[in-house]
């Protein structure tokens, strides 16, 4: 620390361009902390530790849409292996206003079951199952809504009611939260009673969406899920069974490679980076080789004049790093926002391991792009130096 005086002054030697150099450092990592953020939201989109051994059955032909009959549902209970057995139904809904949007999924009391993740008071548990028009919602949606529980909350939908209504009023009875942090992806929906819905919905009554449900033993879960399967096989309502995790890779894949697309942006702009301050370095160290020989004449060693130099290269990125990742931090929240609106998807802020991955990338660029410099000071020879050679 004591030639840290000698490092900043070295550092800032030629002011502007030092400015520059630091700007746009700071813009590469400011794009680094939401792209690293979104590549591992998609990557572990729905990623439970629970969600190998809980297996979902589709339609094969329309996955999600209510074509599954409810008559399944015995069957399925019968097949060796599984534990617990629920059945859904998922659609769209909106609170006062279009760009207030958020799904519906109807569920049995056996959602609790198959899902210990969720945490929520036993009053709740037991007054959804009750209550026909019961629903609990996320913490977060609470407080974005200003809900509590006992309201009646009313939301539009494209479902229509018996009544010939599409506007579906339920009595919030608890506030849910996942404990799993893969399932906090999910904290944007609102759950509702199965059997109230199933009355007062104008069609498709007693048809669900997916069964969901829970082998004993994961190791026996390929062979359970095409046993269930087989149940419907060559009817018009054929199933297709996967593990709730391969569902949730599968589903965010077809939105697009989100992982290459972002992987492919933030290695052009590091490559980018490190052209860019690679060259200020070495322009940089040139222009000091009289200063490096005095420093050597006055009793400096090789090692020493290498440091320094490698010293200044990785202050300047970890300086560039850190005001970039702070205002990434910042802005993270806005991106996070577009996400839930567009796509109902939840974007985890700006953590440590982000941060970690970041400062770790700004010392490797920065050792990068100071070796070379620095090992021209590290065989400098005084005489040639002062000689301007």
């Amino acid at each position: 620390m004591k030639y840290l005086h000698l490092i900043w002054a070295g550092l800032f030697r030629r002011r502007a361009r030092a400015v520059l150099m630091l700007l746009s450092i700071t813009v590469a990592f400011l794009l680094y902390g939401p792209l690293e953020t979104v590549r591992s939201t998609f990557a572990n989109f729905g990623q439970s530790t629970a969600g190998h051994d809980r297996l979902l059955t589709m339609s094969k032909l329309r996955p999600g849409a209510p074509t599954l009959p409810l008559s399944l549902y015995q069957r399925i209970k019968t097949v060796p292996g599984i534990v617990n057995v629920d059945y859904a139904c998922a659609f769209g809904a909106s609170y006062q206003d279009a760009k207030n949007a958020f799904p519906l999924e109807t569920h049995t009391a056996e959602f609790f079951d198959l899902y210990p993740e969720l945490e929520l008071v036993p009053e709740a548990r037991a007054a959804f199952q009750r209550i026909r028009t019961a629903a609990i919602v996320s913490e977060a949606m609470a407080e974005k809504f200003h809900w509590k529980v006992g309201d009646k909350v009313p939301v539009q939908t494209a479902e229509q009611r018996k009544d010939g209504s599409s506007v579906w009023t339920f009595d919030i009875v608890g506030l849910y939260r996942f404990t799993d942090p893969g399932m906090k992806v999910w904290e944007n929906t609102v759950y509702i009673n199965w059997d109230g819905f199933d009355e007062a919905r104008l069609s498709g009554t007693g048809n669900v969406g997916w069964y969901v449900f829970r082998v004993a033993d994961v190791r026996q879960a390929d062979g359970i899920g095409y046993e269930v399967d087989a149940l419907s096989a060559n009817s018009a309502h054929e199933t297709r069974t996967q593990s709730e995790n391969s569902f949730s890779a599968s589903w965010i894949s077809e939105i697009g490679d989100f992982g290459l697309i972002l992987t492919s942006i933030m290695s052009a702009v590091f490559f980018t980076l490190l052209l860019l301050t690679g060259h200020t370095i070495a322009q940089s160290t040139q222009e000091r080789i009289p200063e490096f020989a005095v420093l050597k004449t006055i009793g400096f060693s090789g090692g020493a004049v290498l440091s320094l130099v490698l010293s200044e290269s990785v202050l300047l990125l970890l300086l560039g790093s850190t005001l970039g990742l702070t205002l990434s931090t910042l802005s993270v929240s806005l991106v996070g926002t577009l996400l839930a609106n567009v796509l109902s998807i939840q974007l985890q802020p700006v953590g440590g391991v982000v941060w970690l991955r970041g400062i770790g990338l700004a010392v490797l660029i920065g050792l990068i792009v100071g070796t070379l410099p620095a090992l021209r000071g590290l065989r400098l020879r005084i005489v040639d130096a002062l000689a301007g050679r």
